[in-house]
């Protein structure tokens, strides 16, 4: 549960039903813990579109709470053929506020008032062990805020950076700043992403957290050198470079010369992406994304904001 976000979306649009998929059993259009907030007049997420996510929003405009148990196929006539339960319910300053004050946020949406001995043990589980909770038991809605985004700083904002902040953007799991050396190298529309200007890219290094991850790809090799120079003499959780192995190897041979080490510089990979989806800048993309994703899901929330020896491609 990322509470940062929807106490932004209430600051920005006033209370909201959220509606969150608390369980699922069997093929889904979503997985547990997507989520759609509705207001009258908007919503923003999804839970997977079609006839679910369509009466979903109808019963939050209605001001309906609580809980649904959908079965796809008999309820709805989608053909995922899975099941799954739906917690709606309002979120307002009161809503943050108790949300803020629990460790585990536990509560019934279609469950027994009386806290079930199950729940009890699972925050007992929570508090002592550090272990995450079931988020849907007998009823109880729990839920734990979510790791911090990790940090993503992406270096250049041409055809290849412009083709993963369309991907990477929308992720949650991922807090980008995007870098350039001017204005006009950015796209109209980009809104809500932070931009750094830098006419001296590697002079902005020093603003990054130590536990970014960095994706070089910048219009100039020279520039890249000198970034990947500054990342490895400050420190990065994983940092990636656009290039072909002939453009890597003179970068490792220049990064020995300025008295990196062989162990330092491995730990910056390249080339990006996955060679089998192509060259152009989407499939880059896509492999890009592809890796940052399962690398988020491999270390776990005990991991995130941690630095990780992990890499970018």
């Amino acid at each position: 549960m990322r509470l940062d976000l929807l106490r932004a979306a209430l600051a920005r649009r006033g209370p909201f039903t959220r509606v969150l998929v608390a369980e699922v059993k069997g093929s889904t259009p979503r997985e547990a813990g997507a989520e759609l907030w509705v207001w009258a007049d908007g919503i923003e997420g999804t839970i997977g579109g079609g006839r679910l996510e369509h009466d979903a929003i109808a019963a939050a405009r209605r001001g309906e709470t609580g809980s649904q148990r959908v079965a796809l196929g008999p309820d709805v006539g989608q053909c995922c053929g899975g099941a799954l339960v739906l917690a709606l319910e309002r979120v307002d300053a009161d809503w943050i506020a108790r949300t803020k004050a629990a460790e585990v946020f536990a509560r019934p949406l279609g469950g027994a008032p009386e806290m079930p001995l199950a729940v009890r043990r699972a925050l007992a589980r929570a508090r002592d062990r550090g272990e995450a909770p079931k988020r849907w038991i007998e009823g109880w809605l729990l839920e734990a805020p979510a790791p911090a985004p990790t940090p993503l700083w992406i270096w250049g904002a041409g055809h290849v950076g412009r083709a993963l902040v369309s991907v990477l953007a929308p992720l949650p799991a991922f807090e980008i700043t995007w870098i350039d050396t001017a204005e006009n190298r950015f796209p109209e529309g980009e809104n809500g992403l932070r931009r750094i200007i830098a006419p001296e890219p590697a002079r902005a290094v020093a603003l990054a957290p130590r536990e970014a991850a960095h994706l070089i790809l910048t219009y100039s090799h020279a520039i890249d050198l000198e970034l990947c120079h500054a990342l490895l003499a400050h420190g990065f959780s994983q940092a990636g470079l656009i290039g072909s192995a002939t453009k890597w190897a003179r970068f490792r041979s220049r990064l020995r010369a300025l008295g990196h080490g062989d162990a330092q510089i491995s730990r910056i990979a390249c080339p990006i992406g996955d060679p089998t989806l192509g060259k152009h800048p989407q499939a880059i993309a896509l492999g890009v994304a592809s890796g940052l994703l399962r690398e988020k899901r491999a270390t776990g929330p005990a991991s995130s904001g941690h630095e990780q020896e992990g890499r970018a491609g």
